[in-house]
């Protein structure tokens, strides 16, 4: 049946050998290091036939397990034994690596002579072999379990070095959102989200715990049953009304059982810049655009009226704005005219862009577009795409705000009010679009 066993490193040095017939000369050894593992070539066959010996091999991780032979046998069987094998491996001395199989060398060779009489399967179920095969196998731990060890034991903290020193301690923090819209051209929403990120720049010195807080619904909820008196206030109610997270994650810094507990966010910051948690929301979103669009056809000339909304405070300026306006394919020519931005019409695209570089809080823009249509011989209608459009503004659309953002250093004895906290807000827009 079959006659060796060999184990190879990546190299294709000889881990194991083990060989159960006189027709298999110990050349094979070379034979299929030199063929298979240095091969220049990839080898995709699991077996390989060299000078009318067949070889059934596998690869796990960095090593090579492999079965030879120079007969006609049972190719499934073979690799279910290989398979076995290497199950037998794990569930003696855990993770199969070229440093375990050195240090359990003894009780693989005893395995061996189980699995395996002169060449013929026998036993491979673990129950069985542990019954009389007593021997413990040493379990070998990987650079990142010692790591956790040793985390756990010290209380390092692995994110953050020791040592860390400032002349000026510093914090920044971004609220990144992007928001998502499609609204047809009644103005009715169908489908909005938004999309957030906490990013963080934390130059700290010293081991400082940081506390921050936002109006989550849950957050403002509690405080509110914890205060006296504004309950029935409503202008309080409007003024600290909490936004509802659908879900969020956080970056490992951050204590998960204080969250779940108060609600507060509370970490050691790693040095530099990191991400502190991402989110998702889709109720009570603050919309920053709203494009009303008018389209007419007439025979073989259109005509495009957009106006464009802001809908943010009115001391606030919105930026990058742009407006993308598809037109039919057999668009000839087009005409535009607005009061605002600058307006080009895109014959690549099939699209009019509508650029304008600021725009106040409440404010209307207009666009006009008349367009010309060669002649088609084609029935069909043209199905009108959405008008997309992309922007940046100086708010967060899901209405997130920052509460608190405290520090504590024990340690180095530095105040939160000596430290420099600077936050601010970016509202983006992800696929903005409304239905002409």
């Amino acid at each position: 049946m079959i006659g060796g066993l060999f184990i190879y490193n990546h190299k294709g040095e000889i881990l194991i050998s083990r060989i159960y017939r006189d027709d298999i000369a110990r050349n094979a050894v070379d034979a299929f290091r030199v063929n298979v593992i240095h091969a220049r070539s990839q080898i995709r066959s699991p077996v390989t036939n060299i000078a009318r010996t067949s070889f059934f091999h596998l690869k796990k991780a960095n090593i090579w397990i492999t079965a030879v032979t120079r007969q006609n046998v049972n190719a499934a069987m073979v690799f279910e034994m290989l398979h076995q094998t290497l199950a037998l491996m794990t569930s003696y001395f855990g993770k199969v690596s070229e440093e375990a199989i050195k240090n359990n060398f003894v009780l693989i060779y005893e395995l061996l002579d189980e699995i395996l009489d002169f060449g013929y399967p026998q036993k491979t179920d673990s129950g069985i072999l542990k019954t009389f095969i007593t021997q413990q196998g040493i379990k070998t731990t990987t650079v990142e379990e010692q790591t956790k060890i040793t985390n756990q034991v010290t209380g390092q903290i692995g994110w953050r070095r020791d040592g860390i020193k400032y002349r000026r301690n510093e914090l920044f923090l971004d609220v990144l959102e992007n928001v998502n819209l499609l609204m047809n051209a009644q103005g009715k929403v169908l489908s909005a989200h938004v999309s957030g990120r906490v990013v963080m720049r934390s130059y700290l010195s010293g081991m400082p715990e940081c506390k921050f807080g936002m109006n989550d619904k849950v957050m403002v909820d509690n405080k509110d049953k914890e205060s006296t008196g504004l309950k029935d206030d409503a202008a309080y109610k409007k003024r600290n009304q909490g936004i509802a997270i659908d879900d969020c994650t956080f970056h490992q810094c951050v204590k998960l059982s204080k969250f779940e507990t108060e609600r507060s966010i509370s970490f050691i910051p790693p040095d530099g810049e990191f991400e502190l948690m991402r989110y998702r929301t889709t109720k009570d979103i603050s919309f920053p655009f709203r494009i009303i669009p008018l389209v007419r056809e007439a025979g073989n000339k259109m005509e495009i009226k957009v106006v464009l909304k802001s809908n943010y405070r009115a001391a606030l300026l919105g930026q990058k704005i742009e407006v993308r306006i598809p037109t039919p394919s057999t668009t000839s020519g087009v005409n535009l005219l607005c009061n605002k931005g600058r307006s080009k019409y895109k014959s690549s695209d099939n699209a009019v862009v509508w650029r304008i570089k600021r725009m106040a809080g409440l404010k209307e823009a207009q666009l006009t577009a008349e367009i010309e249509l060669l002649p088609s011989t084609e029935n069909k209608k043209w199905q009108r795409p959405p008008i997309s459009m992309n922007f940046e503004v100086p708010y967060a659309p899901s209405g997130l705000k920052v509460r608190y953002l405290k520090v504590f250093e024990p340690k180095l004895n530095y105040s939160d009010h000596e430290t420099v906290k600077w936050v601010r807000y970016i509202g983006r827009s992800g696929l903005y679009e409304t239905r002409s």
